[in-house]
């Protein structure tokens, strides 16, 4: 990472975005530094998304539960405290969460 001064982020001052998923809704606070995209990402319970993403993230759950299905069959749980990270390209995936999910996600 080059070129980010340093600053703070008061994400309940950005506004909420909303992205509709095949099911339930992900609403995102997002903020750019350069070439880099940070969010706080909520998903409503139900959430599916609506594509198979191929980019590449370090994502880490805050709230909820967070279903990861990679597009080969595995399928991976995330937790509060718990975190994955992939890379751009590299194992396409989507999510879902039967009960909602907070995330913080760096891409």
């Amino acid at each position: 990472m080059t070129d980010i001064p340093f600053g703070t982020t008061d994400w309940s001052l950005i506004e909420r975005t909303e992205h509709k998923g095949e099911t339930g809704v992900a609403y995102w606070r997002t903020r750019h530094f350069g070439g880099i995209r940070v969010r706080v990402v909520e998903y409503t319970p139900g959430y599916l998304a609506d594509h198979w993403c191929s980019k590449g993230h370090i994502l880490f759950c805050i709230e909820g539960e967070l279903h990861t299905e990679l597009d080969d069959g595995r399928e991976f749980v995330l937790k509060p405290g718990m975190s994955y990270q992939v890379a751009d390209h590299a194992e396409p995936h989507r999510s879902r969460s039967q009960h909602g999910a907070k995330l913080f996600i760096v891409d």
